[in-house]
């Protein structure tokens, strides 16, 4: 079996949509309105989006200045996932029960756009996503009436490859120094094989076959409220590489 590219497989087009002024005045009531308004909402992009850093040799690496500077900037990016990492662990945060929620919301989504279930969607995607999926599932219906889709379990891979902290409150005149009031984001890799399969308004099958497994690489950015009670886990982005 060969890896496909979600970009040039079938089962990309519904799968693959798929990225202050601080003062020192304390905030006023208008700006701490403002701010409980948005805190149920999205930052809206994904901050700082993962890309694979290019391998470079082990002599320029520590023996160039390019290449110190090149370790120096790699330090600081694995150091701004684990601070992201320490301060969700302080919510209750444990890997194993996110990936297991991670997957579980993977395959809702997938299953979601699938059926053309805009509906149910809503509540698992930020805002802006959502708007990004429905266009999805309208490409999607034009082509296709209907369509088959599953995963097989257990997925083949979960890792997590970035972690961010978006201080977003600080962008409308909120208390700089409340540092709880983040989100976080996780960029989260999926090794998983799915089934797909899709059919014309006769119920014709016209692209797939549900009884091949194919092996699909996903990278999708989970985000989520440090500040507001009931927050919980959306997909806010989707990643293409």
């Amino acid at each position: 079996m060969t890896l496909h590219s979600t970009k040039t497989t079938a089962l990309s087009i519904y799968v693959n949509s798929v990225r202050s002024l601080a003062t020192q005045v304390k905030p006023s009531a208008q700006a701490r309105q403002r701010g409980a308004q948005i805190s149920m909402f999205s930052p809206g992009f994904v901050y700082e989006p993962y890309a694979p850093r290019e391998p470079i040799p082990f002599w320029k690496r520590w023996f160039t200045r390019s290449g110190w500077r090149r370790t120096k900037d790699d330090v600081i990016l694995e150091l701004k996932s684990a601070y992201a990492i320490a301060k969700l662990r302080r919510t209750g945060y444990t890997k194993q029960q996110f990936y297991l929620e991670a997957i579980d919301l993977y395959k809702k989504i997938n299953f979601l756009v699938a059926h053309g279930d805009k509906k149910s969607l809503r509540k698992l995607v930020t805002e802006k996503m959502y708007s990004t999926l429905k266009n999805d599932i309208k490409q999607r219906t034009s082509m296709w009436s209907t369509v088959y889709w599953d995963m097989v379990e257990p997925a083949v891979k979960i890792r997590t490859l970035r972690a961010r902290l978006h201080h977003l409150l600080r962008q409308i005149g909120v208390d700089k120094n409340d540092v709880n009031k983040v989100f976080v984001q996780l960029t989260l890799e999926f090794l998983t094989k799915q089934r797909f399969e899709a059919y014309d308004s006769n119920g014709k099958v016209v692209a797939g076959d549900k009884n091949k497994e194919i092996l699909v690489r996903d990278i999708w950015v989970f985000e989520k409220s440090l500040f507001h009670t009931g927050a919980h886990w959306r997909l806010c982005g989707k990643i293409m590489l």
